[in-house]
């Protein structure tokens, strides 16, 4: 996934939402992104504008990846809406634009033909939701699919965006809450509104005052395995061996999978060095965010300021240690021990 800034991954989404306010629906659209909860939303304003009696199965079908084909594609293309003006058509996970190098099926290149010419009457929207959208621009169908369909990325909102949604929703259940707790709630939620819009309805339930409190949030919402993460990573650097062990047993009660931990720790201590890097070089967010792919300025912000604790020596070494760690969980029956080993090493060693 390239870095984009703020404004480019939100441009289609902006556009998208311009044209369904004025009742403006398009023939054909790519709909991929992370955030999962726009893109539902935007499919249910398609749905309740050209398919105002409900989804019947005259006006509407939906369609599997694992289960399209060209015939039944082209049917429903053919067939003309039943008094309404059109038809909507839905098409889930259905890797359209394969890469370079990919198997060029005859079902796939008789669907990307239908789509060069479809009627007036047909909408048809193919939603990246659990496979990756990967499109190799240099391929000649994925460019003609690309110049005629509408593309349009759910990317993550952030910082007054973000929290403004999270403050009116929780106005909506009635409560209110500041922006620093809303930016809180955030943070340690991975900043999802999928994730985001369940963990509202559960802390608005739980406060007794109308008033949210950071109390209300801890006691209900369970930090995303990567912010534990952050966390564990901060406390080793400081060499609080205590915290990080609280750390790591709250994520070993979590039930998470040891090849899932061992990774995500190696991850961020790779990350840490590339922050180290970025200070030794007089780098800052921005940079840091490029290097390592990330969206937020938060977990950038967390693994500068962890950075600035420890020597670009010792960011080397953890690195090192983590990929040794995770060779020897690959022959072990108790992989459990070997990152409890790890995360004492790193947190007490002096040698690091």
């Amino acid at each position: 996934m390239d870095y984009k800034s703020k404004k480019d991954n939100n441009a289609s989404y902006v556009k998208l939402t311009k044209s369904l306010k004025n009742g403006e629906v398009g023939k054909l659209y790519i709909f991929h992104g992370q955030e999962q909860y726009l893109l539902k939303n935007s499919i249910a304003k398609i749905r309740a504008m050209l398919c105002a009696d409900g989804l019947d199965s005259f006006n509407y079908k939906r369609f599997d990846g694992n289960t399209i084909t060209a015939r039944l594609l082209e049917d429903s293309i053919e067939t003309l809406p039943f008094m309404a003006e059109r038809t909507l058509i839905e098409v889930f996970d259905y890797n359209l634009l394969k890469g370079a190098g990919a198997e060029q099926d005859n079902e796939r290149e008789q669907i990307c033909c239908q789509m060069s010419d479809l009627p007036d009457h047909v909408c048809i929207i193919f939603i990246y939701s659990t496979i990756e959208y990967k499109p190799d621009n240099r391929l000649k169908q994925n460019k003609e699919i690309l110049s005629i369909a509408e593309l349009v990325e759910f990317a993550p909102a952030e910082g007054s965006e973000l929290i403004g949604w999270v403050r009116r929703h929780f106005n909506d259940a009635g409560k209110e809450i500041s922006s620093a707790d809303a930016a809180y709630l955030t943070e340690i939620t991975g900043g999802l509104m999928t994730t985001l819009h369940g963990e509202i309805r559960k802390v608005a339930a739980y406060a007794k005052s109308k008033q949210i409190t950071r109390e209300d949030i801890d006691a209900v919402v369970v930090p995303v395995l990567d912010v534990q993460v952050y966390r564990l990573t901060d406390a080793i650097v400081r060499r609080d061996s205590k915290s990080a062990m609280q750390i790591l047993d709250k994520l070993f009660q979590m039930r998470e999978a040891p090849h899932k931990l061992i990774y995500s720790i190696s991850l961020k201590m790779r990350q840490l060095l590339s922050a180290r890097v970025c200070i030794e070089s007089k780098k800052g967010r921005d940079e840091l965010k490029k290097i390592c792919d990330i969206y937020k300025d938060y977990p950038a912000d967390i693994l500068l300021n962890t950075a600035k604790k420890a020597t670009l020596a010792y960011c080397v070494n953890t690195v090192k240690i983590c990929a040794q760690t995770a060779k020897q969980l690959n022959n072990t029956s108790e992989p459990e021990a070997h990152i409890v080993e790890l995360v004492a090493k790193l947190a007490i060693s002096p040698s690091l």
